[in-house]
């Protein structure tokens, strides 16, 4: 449908406008982390490096990275195996439950995140648990993980449940079935609910401060060094991990990208 050039033109400037509306803190941010001043002033009058370097060099912010890390990497690898599960259950499968079992896997994503942390910190205590990095994994994956059935389950709902019959009429056991047929179909959901799974335990405050205990994550030392002793090296860090995040979108685009033209390849040979 063609539009009129006046239409065009102002859905561009509202494109460009929520573009830098969205993007401009993250500019502000990065412009602060080459400030050799202790708080940023425009225009910036002596530009450094010397912020990256002390975060590069800086001990707490590896251990901080390091606790990040662990805790992002096993949430994601968790959600997506759960997802995976989750979303033959929730999708493919018609089973008695299943209506239940759809409502129940949405409620903790509309749970307030501080909430569903003071409540999770609450039955950890209670249960005489003390609060770690690796509660906070259980704290992220309890948000997460229907966030990752949810991802999967799109991909789920849009394959044709004739390719597993063929396969199982040729002899397929449902193990083979699972994973020549359902697991790479479902792939490029998986991938993307693994992306989802790690930016969000990455960058998730609420939860952690409620479960990590004495451990801190980079988004706790984040807030704590913007309520008090603030310096240039709090957006330098933030830059670094905000930079990391796009490359990682970017790796994961591509990857899921690379899966669907494999596959069109691939269909398209059988097919000749």
């Amino acid at each position: 449908m063609h539009h009129p050039r006046s239409i065009r033109i102002a859905l561009l400037c509202y494109g460009v406008t929520l573009i830098v509306f969205l993007y401009l803190p993250l500019a502000a941010i990065t412009f602060a982390s080459f400030s050799k001043a202790r708080y940023l002033t425009f225009p910036i009058r002596r530009y450094t490096f010397q912020w990256y370097e002390k975060a590069f060099a800086s001990p707490t912010v590896a251990d901080l990275l390091t606790t990040s890390l662990k805790i992002a990497i096993v949430v994601t690898v968790i959600s997506m195996v759960v997802g995976f599960f989750g979303a033959l259950a929730f999708a493919r499968y018609r089973w008695r439950f299943r209506g239940a079992f759809q409502k129940f896997i949405l409620l903790p994503i509309f749970f307030p995140q501080t909430v569903l942390g003071l409540a999770l910190l609450m039955w950890f205590n209670a249960v005489g648990i003390i609060p770690t990095w690796k509660t906070a994994i259980v704290a992220h994956l309890v948000w997460i993980a229907p966030i990752a059935t949810l991802i999967v389950a799109i991909r789920a709902y849009s394959f044709d449940p004739a390719l597993e019959e063929a396969a199982r009429d040729m002899g397929a056991s449902t193990w083979q079935v699972l994973r020549e047929v359902t697991l790479p179909l479902l792939w490029p959901g998986i991938v993307s609910a693994g992306l989802f799974a790690f930016l969000l335990s990455w960058g998730n405050f609420p939860l952690s401060l409620f479960t990590t205990g004495a451990d801190l994550t980079l988004p706790e030392w984040l807030y704590a060094k913007m309520v008090s002793g603030y310096s240039p090296l709090v957006p330098a860090v933030g830059t670094l991990s905000v930079v990391g995040s796009v490359i990682l979108i970017g790796l994961g685009t591509a990857f899921v990208v690379w899966s669907n033209r494999r596959r069109a390849a691939m269909s398209a040979g059988a097919e000749d």
